[in-house]
């Protein structure tokens, strides 16, 4: 899925996840999944007519350590919701590695001090 910013999404984020695999994997109702997006908690976009959510952001039961704080950084420097997608998922060499794959590997401090740098 080309985005409107000409950049293929599917080939950043890989593995999607519906509504009801994420609540599964959440152990929460997807209604509560809806919530967490608007919360910033997590991202989702329309893909096939069916909200989906990147499977990056879920580990171990749970959403990745750090990444509500850093999507909330995100949304108050004014990303959208496919901006966002793209700079989580986009590989930088000075983190190394895309951000998402930071705060994995429990680095969030590194890449919210990069979101927090684009918002000045």
């Amino acid at each position: 899925m080309t985005n409107s910013n000409g950049y293929d999404i599917d080939a950043l984020v890989g593995e999607w996840l519906t509504l009801r695999d994420a609540a599964k994997a959440l152990s929460v109702s997807p209604n509560r999944v809806k919530q967490f997006i608007r919360d910033h908690r997590l991202l989702g976009v329309k893909r096939s007519g069916e909200l989906a959510i990147p499977s990056a952001f879920i580990a171990n039961g749970d959403v990745v350590k750090g990444l509500p704080g850093t999507l909330t950084l995100l949304a108050d420097c004014g990303f959208s919701t496919d901006e966002a997608l793209h700079w989580m998922f986009t590989p930088d060499d000075t983190l190394p590695g895309a951000p998402i794959e930071a705060l994995a590997a429990n680095r969030g401090t590194e890449v919210r001090r990069r979101a927090q740098a684009m918002a000045i």
